[in-house]
């Protein structure tokens, strides 16, 4: 398989999940990327469920698609081995805090001398630039940074953390289009460039692009806080079986049909929901009659009438369910992969579909180290470099 990305080369310094998830979803659209750990392993190596030392749950599910070089960058032979890397690389990407990267020696204008072509991107809690520049962060700092614990503290009546790690997969999928942005302007022009993803600003971006709401206007001309998202009887709907289902009805068409559904047309004409603009406002009433009139039926009863009136709809599903949801099992969304050491892996395929150059798990995540001897050689390291390099 050969993805979109087939040909570019990623040195991947990052751990834990953010940048992972970033460069895995690079690797699954075809790039090499080479993961570079320092000796101890990146540390989900030891977080989860595992069968075996250093192969743990929260490691295999963001580092398939990778080949693992264990280089210890406080060393001289270490730092030169990195350099040779580069000279040839695409992206170099880390998640190291900036003063550190550059106490190394590879802060983004070092690497862009050395290589001007190459796309530097780092991961930071917050814009470098800032009084925050330098501070550490997880993704529970930035939920609290954002408004994100502030906005659960409204919605459940106490600040709290979302039950995922939010602020790093959203910072993720941020970098990997970041860096994607920044190839597509070396393609065209020759020219590489530092790119730079700052947890806190990404995040606050991504809260207020519905959660700005009347703030957009300079001056407000409502709070902020989307109305309808914030409803609280905005959640799956118990049936009459009590089981769960999603229904959504949005548009005026739609809701016209559930009502007719139920005999309830006359709350079309209620100046409460007659148009988009008045649900909005009044998105806790209507929802709680919603509520209301699902209690009514049965999940089978409500299946049967959502498809009939195409409204959007579905069942709840828990994790376990997801492997057998009628339409991931048909498209073949999950795969199954044998590692040579952790046995039978069961993985979410990828995501996007090209009709041209399709994605896929080509590599399943390495062993700490696995490729070092490979990858050095690759770069034209000596026998006596690699050795002093891996410290041998």
């Amino acid at each position: 398989m050969s993805g979109p990305l087939s040909g570019v080369k990623v040195l991947d310094l990052t751990s834990v999940l953010l940048g992972p998830y970033a460069t895995q979803i690079m690797g699954d659209l075809g790039a090499d990327v080479i993961k570079i750990e320092a000796p101890a392993g990146d540390t989900t190596r030891q977080t989860g469920a595992a069968r075996n030392p250093g192969m743990a749950s929260l490691f295999m599910s963001a580092n398939r698609n990778k080949r693992s070089l264990v280089l210890d960058l406080k060393q001289e032979q270490a730092q030169q081995a990195l350099w040779r890397l580069i000279d040839t690389a695409d992206v170099f990407v880390h998640a190291i805090r900036p003063k550190a990267i550059k106490r190394l020696g590879f802060g983004p204008a070092d690497v862009l001398v050395r290589n001007p072509r190459i796309v530097y991107a780092g991961v930071h809690g917050f814009r470098e630039d800032g009084p925050y520049g330098n501070r550490p962060a997880y993704d529970d700092i930035i939920q609290a940074g954002c408004g994100l614990s502030a906005l659960m503290h409204r919605y459940t009546g106490r600040p709290m953390y979302t039950p995922m790690v939010t602020a790093d997969k959203t910072c993720g999928i941020t970098t990997a289009y970041a860096i994607m942005a920044a190839l597509i302007h070396r393609e065209r022009t020759g020219e590489g460039q530092a790119v730079e993803v700052p947890m806190l600003e990404v995040m606050t971006s991504f809260l207020l692009a519905d959660h700005a709401y009347g703030a957009v206007f300079d001056p407000p001309v409502e709070p902020m806080g989307y109305p309808r998202v914030l409803a609280q009887d905005r959640r799956p709907y118990q049936t009459a079986d009590d089981k769960y289902i999603a229904l959504l009805a949005y548009t005026d068409a739609q809701w016209g049909r559930l009502f007719a559904a139920v005999g309830r047309e006359e709350l079309l004409e209620d100046p409460r929901f007659c148009n988009l603009s008045a649900r909005t406002a009044n998105a806790q009433a209507i929802y709680a009659i919603a509520a209301e009139i699902i209690k009514e039926k049965t999940l089978a009863e409500w299946l049967t009438i959502a498809e009939k009136a195409e409204l959007p709809h579905m069942p709840v599903n828990a994790f376990e369910d997801l492997p057998e949801d009628p339409h991931l099992k048909e498209t073949g969304f999950f795969e199954r992969h044998e590692h040579p050491t952790e046995g039978s892996l069961m993985y979410p395929g990828v995501p996007t579909y090209y009709s041209a150059t399709p994605g896929g798990i080509r590599r399943t995540p390495p062993r700490l180290g696995e490729h070092s001897w490979e990858v050095l050689a690759e770069a034209g390291l000596s026998e006596n470099e690699i050795r002093a390099a891996m410290r041998e």
